[in-house]
């Protein structure tokens, strides 16, 4: 099922116009069939250890294929990867969770878990949580596939205040993001029990989620209580 969306994407990022996507829309449907399928099993398998992740239905971790034009100088028409986010409250709830995209070109594969962006309010506190933590991080991120490593692609160039740059820990106070990530090669993405496969790198990563999750259900709280404290 994936070979067959991966050359649809591939073959999309090549013909990357509207004629070519009507003249190929049962190919699409069926890609998007094979990913609304993939979609279905990854709820279902991370349900079973994630009692965060609430009753969804694909429509609810999938994205539509069309692009987003209004701000960006790329005018093709249409995404070149196709995506599952599966996280607590849906994939517009803010929360962090589980990714999987199988993609053509630039885009490639991925598996990810967490979040690209953080809030600068919750940077904080997770920050302040590996300090406090005496190393706590560091073991969860050792109990991690090995496949997954943190992003750090865009990581601060020193150590931000008041963080000290004398630990084992530094290299994490200055992540701008808590994302681990992977990009598999196509022989992963196509080959079988691709569903199964992904449970078990996610259920890896569990408790990394839990830890970022933690910190955005505090800055949530904080917020909470400063308004309901307000007297207008």
């Amino acid at each position: 099922m994936m070979k067959e969306t991966l050359s649809f994407l591939q073959d999309l990022s090549l013909n990357n116009n509207k004629e070519w996507f009507d003249a190929n829309k049962d190919r699409y449907l069926a890609a998007k069939a094979s990913v609304d399928a993939l979609a279905a099993g990854l709820i279902d398998g991370i349900r079973s250890f994630d009692e965060t992740i609430g009753p969804m239905s694909p429509k609810d971790c999938t994205y539509r294929i069309y692009r987003d034009l209004r701000f960006s100088k790329d005018k093709t028409p249409y995404k070149t990867h196709m995506g599952v986010y599966i996280n607590r409250g849906g994939k517009k709830s803010g929360y962090s969770g589980y990714y999987f995209h199988i993609g053509a070109r630039q885009y490639g594969n991925m598996i990810a878990v967490g979040d690209i962006w953080c809030p600068p309010e919750v940077l904080k506190v997770i920050r302040e949580d590996i300090q406090l933590g005496g190393g706590d991080f560091r073991k969860i991120l050792s109990e991690v596939d090995s496949r997954l490593v943190i992003d750090d692609r865009d990581a601060l160039k020193r150590v931000p205040a008041p963080f000290p740059s004398d630990t084992p820990d530094a290299p994490y106070y200055k992540l701008k993001a808590f994302c681990l990530y992977d990009a598999p090669d196509n022989k992963f993405v196509t080959g079988k029990d691709l569903a199964p496969r992904l449970v078990d790198i996610f259920q890896t990563a569990k408790p990394f989620l839990d830890y970022i999750n933690r910190a955005i259900d505090f800055v949530r709280e904080e917020k909470k209580e400063y308004f309901s404290s307000l007297d207008f």
